[in-house]
């Protein structure tokens, strides 16, 4: 069997994972971006669940029943099982994200979601890879991430 290679890296925060999940701006491109051939889309583990925190909190508004809410909450576990590289927070990835907020203006999971990426990039162009591109619907991490020399993308900015 004849193995395909990865076309591109996506490292996505939760800020543009919850788009796959919850009807929002730019939740089309994120589909898009997922059902991609080829593709690999990373994941620090803390993203699932933030992102299991923002569809718990639609429940508790009333923005989306408790039913829907079990739905989304399945499938974002099974994603995560199935297509999703999560990465682990590690203390080394910890240590990096407390002298990003020396640097920029983070908020505490971002920059782990920061570091996770950086962690990520490295890697891949060790191993000679294309690098990732951050996809973030958080203006202070993706001008952090820029600063940091990733590529980035807004997915509020593809509606």
């Amino acid at each position: 069997m004849e193995q395909q290679s990865v076309s591109a890296t996506f490292y996505l925060d939760s800020s543009a994972l919850v788009k796959r999940y919850a009807i929002e701006t730019g939740t089309e491109w994120i589909q898009t971006l997922c059902d991609q051939p080829n593709r690999v889309i990373a994941v620090a583990l803390v993203g699932i669940v933030e992102v299991a925190a923002a569809v718990a909190g639609k429940v508790r508004g009333k923005v989306v029943d408790q039913a829907l809410g079990d739905v989304i909450l399945s499938s974002l576990k099974a994603d995560a099982a199935t297509q999703y590289t999560l990465l682990d927070v590690s203390q080394y990835v910890v240590d990096e994200a407390v002298e990003l907020t020396r640097r920029h203006r983070l908020r505490g999971y971002d920059a782990v979601h920061l570091a996770s990426a950086l962690r990520l990039n490295r890697a891949l162009i060790n191993h000679r890879l294309s690098p990732l591109t951050l996809v973030a619907a958080d203006d202070d991490l993706l001008e952090a991430a820029q600063a940091e020399g990733l590529a980035t993308e807004n997915p509020n900015h593809h509606p």
